[in-house]
Parts: structure tokens; C-alpha cells; sequence
């Protein structure tokens, strides 16, 4: 794992890192309904989805949303930034739910540093474009842009 400066980080504004690839399996989308109360047919019920235009059960698209940490977890070749106390979510400027995702189907993270900025010293605020591409789809599944505050 490679470690950058700050200053080295802002310089990278522009650049992109991707995953590897992550199937989601029936197991994580019935376990994220059972979290968020979300049991709609098309999510959990294999045999009255398979009725729908989607041809069997899909994702949530905020299940989708969520896969963001995971994703950027796997990330061979991502820097850290040194002296990292801590970050967490500010929040996002958009988000768009453009495929569903199929259960079964492989997913992995397209992550674009689109801004860092220091807030206050210390405090850095990094935006990000987060794609969520399917294997074998030539349109992403989401779409979003997402902003996280680093304390260092």
C-alpha cells in the first residue's frame, strides 16, 4: 500500500481507482431487506420476480449505495493518505440508480476524485464520482457522487 501527502493527494484530483469484482448473492440483498424493513417481492421472493421484466430478484439500489465501503476495500492499488485519524460520510450531491443489479450478478467500484479540500486544519473534505458497474453491462448500475470529511 502505498502512503501520499496531502499535497500529493490534491494532485491526484481527476484520477481513478477500480475494485475488483464482488458478486451479490441472494444472502446479502434478503439480509439488507431484513436491516432495512424493504421486502419487496422483486428484492427477496425468487419465483415472483422471475415474473418481472427484470427476470428474477435485484438488489436494493441503496444496497447498492451501501456496497461502497466494500468496494473501496478492494482496491489493489489505492493510496492512503497519511495520518489518517479518521473519516466519515458528509453526505452526497446526487445519486442515480441507472440498472439493477441481479442477484448473482458481479459488481465492482469505479472511484474518481473529483475534489480535496481542507476545510479547517486538519479537516479535508475529498468528493468522489462512484460508479457501480455489472460485469458483462455496458451501463452502470449506479451512479453517485459521494463527499467524505478526513480528519488528520
Amino acid at each position: 500500500m502505498t502512503t501520499i501527502t496531502v499535497e500529493e493527494m490534491k494532485g491526484r484530483i481527476g484520477s481513478e481507482t477500480i475494485s475488483e469484482w464482488v458478486e451479490v448473492t441472494q444472502t446479502m440483498i434478503d439480509k439488507f431487506a431484513d436491516a432495512t424493513g424493504d421486502h419487496q417481492f422483486i428484492h427477496v421472493d425468487p419465483a415472483m420476480a422471475a415474473m418481472t421484466p427484470f427476470g428474477g430478484t435485484i438488489a436494493h439500489g441503496f444496497l447498492t449505495l451501501a456496497l461502497m465501503p466494500l468496494l473501496s476495500s478492494k482496491v489493489a492499488d489505492a493510496p492512503k493518505l497519511e495520518g489518517v485519524k479518521m473519516g466519515v460520510n458528509y453526505g452526497g450531491n446526487k445519486v442515480r440508480f441507472l440498472t439493477p443489479v441481479r442477484s448473482g450478478s458481479k459488481v465492482r467500484g469505479r472511484f474518481k476524485l473529483l475534489e480535496f479540500d481542507e476545510k479547517r486544519p486538519g479537516q479535508y473534505q475529498q468528493t468522489n464520482e462512484f460508479t457501480v458497474e455489472i460485469e458483462g453491462q455496458s451501463k452502470p448500475a449506479m451512479i453517485a457522487e459521494w463527499i467524505s470529511q478526513i480528519f488528520v
